[in-house]
């Protein structure tokens, strides 16, 4: 207050809105870390699905780039209270959806095997690569079906809820879709 009874304004950058654009920062930065936290912990598993879910590296980044670009924006609301596992699923699964319906029926990916090979299996490249060309030739929804229920090791239940599907349809779908693999591979190929 002066003489006359007015309050004075406060200089720009003192006062009351410094303390709250401080806060405000701290706050961001504190959620920039979890998420950043989340990425690290998660990256890996989720381009090894895109991966198998689309057979090439650059795409694969690029859709887990896009799932967590989307979780992001979204972090606010979900960080809490959400599983954030199945959420990044989904929302990978959606972006596989997406990228096959805009993607030509003509086009052909080819790529490396998605692992550094296994010390125990070194001298079969041929079969991982047989195994991922098969997976190649069902649709995106077998796929889907495939990897999350024996690549990544979910439950039926699980699987169920991150593609949105009942519990009967995720279990016809990858009983039809193991069937159909078996199909694709023939008789002489190895059991793993």
């Amino acid at each position: 207050m002066t003489e006359t009874g007015i309050a004075a304004t406060p200089a720009p950058g003192t006062g009351v809105r410094t303390g709250w654009g401080a806060a405000r920062r701290r706050a961001k930065a504190a959620r920039d870390q979890e998420f950043t936290a989340f990425v690290e912990s998660t990256g890996t598993r989720l381009r090894r699905s895109a991966y198998l879910m689309c057979r090439d590296w650059h795409l694969a980044q690029d859709l887990t780039q896009q799932t967590f670009t989307r979780m992001y924006a979204a972090w606010e609301r979900i960080r809490d209270g959400t599983n954030l596992e199945a959420y990044s699923r989904r929302v990978l699964m959606n972006a596989v959806f997406d990228q096959q319906r805009r993607r030509s029926g003509s086009e052909i990916v080819l790529a490396d095997p998605p692992e550094p090979a296994d010390p125990a299996r070194a001298g079969m490249p041929e079969l991982r690569i047989a195994l991922v060309d098969a997976l190649a030739r069902l649709s995106v929804e077998d796929r889907a079906v495939l990897v999350l229920r024996h690549a990544e090791d979910h439950s039926v239940d699980t699987v169920a809820t991150i593609l949105g599907l009942s519990v009967s349809a995720v279990k016809m779908r990858n009983t039809r879709a193991l069937s159909r693999l078996r199909d694709l591979l023939g008789d002489d190929f190895p059991d793993p």
